[in-house]
């Protein structure tokens, strides 16, 4: 027996990036797929991206139904400003012909499921064979399931396709509709090549969430798990499960200045290039003004920065830079500083990564700013997912080199026990605390680090004030006891506290 040669795989672009990412290339070409949703998750535009990249590739392709008629379909394609005119479309209906009219009692030995699957089968290879395309899309092939009314007939019409539409070196999708109470087709998973699934989650509010699985794909190492998707205008975007180890660079030593030396001095000299740092502190205590002092130093040295508001508007974020003139409008205008306003109700945690990764890899941005962290966790679907994501979003910033500074409001004011949504504090490198406290007739600031991973850092509470220019770091409170419970006592001398 001679040995066999290994085969080089050629696969087939599907028109959406972000899927031939997520199968590394495309499917495997001349094979028969399987892609199943719920109504409404985005098979039919994932089948017309399919088909029309095959257009552009200079490819005949052929779009079969059952159910929809070619005017519907256009008007699908219009409303993402498609056009149609460079794919066969047919209807095969009403492939059974006179006979199909007859009443159910004219039959003489078959059903009428029978006879009109026969002539559908039949109707599709004839099409198949007079065309010869590259790419076919069967939308939907539950109808053809429905007709065949066993599994036994259904799996045997699916191999008889698989076999001719394989000789023809036809790539093949077959869109069904996966219904809630059987999500999954024992019959028609064991034929296809592989197996697409779309799913699509309603939550209390704000708009769907929709996700895409590889449930199954022979011979490719494609990346496992679930990615989110997005239907827009223009067609499905995919945007792939980031994992953070693909996307490493040389590591590089440096300490980032907030441009308050008393700050970068509790800080052992600075925040550390590709660290984390987690801002801490209840409502208006000064959690994004430190922030903007960081944004606006960056930029000073030349460095992009991307800012993600969660809790206040891009105008709002502005107006108080302004206030406090801290020049960070300029930074904007000038194009160093992007301040990007997110809508928790309209996003996902896939779209959010992909976004901060095309502001990294795109756009060269050195310091990335997240405010603030309880924003973030609004927009998540499921509350038990938060730290996994937020981990591998702060993983793969550092491995870029990059520094983010992620804010995280407390609950509570002078006196009381603050407290937070989730515990995240663990998942950064460093950390800041500010607190409010009382003394002499005032509500006054508080900050100290309370973590540094990467070395040494001041453990001193120092006094912090917001004025023109942003961030005062003053002298430690040395005379006072209790500072960060909000009340605390005084051990110094009395005159000593009148003259402060």
């Amino acid at each position: 027996m001679k040995d066999q040669k290994p085969t080089t795989l050629v696969q087939v672009p599907t028109g959406i990036p972000g899927l031939d990412h997520v199968l590394r290339g495309g499917l495997p070409a001349g094979q028969l797929y399987l892609v199943e949703g719920t109504s409404g998750a985005g098979k039919t535009t994932l089948g017309l991206q399919f088909l029309l990249e095959g257009v552009r590739r200079g490819e005949q392709v052929l779009w079969c139904t059952l159910a929809e008629t070619e005017s519907q379909l256009v008007s699908t394609a219009a409303s993402h400003g498609w056009d149609l005119s460079s794919i066969s479309i047919v209807n095969v209906a009403d492939a059974g012909g006179d006979q199909a009219s007859l009443p159910e009692g004219e039959y003489s030995f078959f059903s009428p499921g029978d006879i009109e699957l026969t002539d559908v089968i039949k109707s599709i290879v004839e099409v198949a064979d007079r065309l010869q395309p590259r790419r076919v899309v069967f939308d939907p092939f539950s109808d053809v399931k429905l007709l065949a009314r066993d599994a036994l007939r259904y799996r045997r019409q699916l191999l008889q396709l698989r076999e001719h539409f394989a000789r023809m070196g036809a790539t093949v999708l077959l869109i069904q509709e996966q219904g809630l109470e059987s999500p999954s087709d024992p019959a028609g998973e064991g034929v296809v090549h592989g197996i697409l699934a779309l799913y699509q989650h309603a939550p209390d509010y704000g708009r769907p969430r929709r996700r895409l699985r590889v449930h199954k794909m022979r011979g490719l190492n494609f990346r496992e798990g679930f990615h989110d998707i997005s239907l827009q205008r223009g067609g499905l975007v995919v945007f792939p499960r980031l994992v953070a180890g693909e996307h490493a660079v040389a590591d590089v030593s440096q300490e980032v200045s907030s441009g308050v030396p008393q700050l970068d001095h509790m800080l052992g000299g600075g925040a550390d290039r590709g660290s984390s740092l987690l801002v801490m502190g209840p409502s208006g205590a000064g959690k994004s003004t430190i922030c903007s002092q960081y944004a606006r130093a960056s930029a000073d040295r030349g460095e992009k920065v991307a800012v993600y508001l969660f809790d206040e508007t891009r105008r709002a974020f502005l107006a108080r830079t302004d206030g406090m003139q801290m020049g960070v409008r300029a930074a904007v205008e000038a194009g160093y500083v992007d301040v990007v306003q997110v809508n928790p109700a309209e996003f996902s945690p896939g779209e959010f990564a992909h976004t901060v990764r095309r502001a990294v890899e795109a756009q060269g941005a050195r310091l990335v700013v997240i405010d603030s962290l309880n924003g973030y966790l609004a927009g998540m679907p499921e509350e038990k997912h938060l730290a996994m994501h937020m981990h591998e979003l702060l993983t793969y910033l550092s491995l870029r080199n990059v520094l983010t500074l992620v804010t995280l409001n407390q609950h509570g004011l002078v006196g009381d026990t603050p407290s937070t949504p989730v515990d995240v504090s663990y998942l950064a490198d460093s950390a800041v605390l500010i607190r409010y406290f009382e003394a002499t007739g005032a509500v006054r600031r508080a900050v100290s680090v309370v973590k540094r991973r990467w070395g040494a850092h001041e453990v001193l509470i120092r006094e912090m004030t917001l004025g023109q220019g942003g961030v005062r770091v003053g002298e430690p409170l040395t005379s006072f006891r209790g500072v960060l419970t909000g009340q605390p006592d005084w051990t110094g001398d009395s005159q000593e506290l009148s003259a402060r």
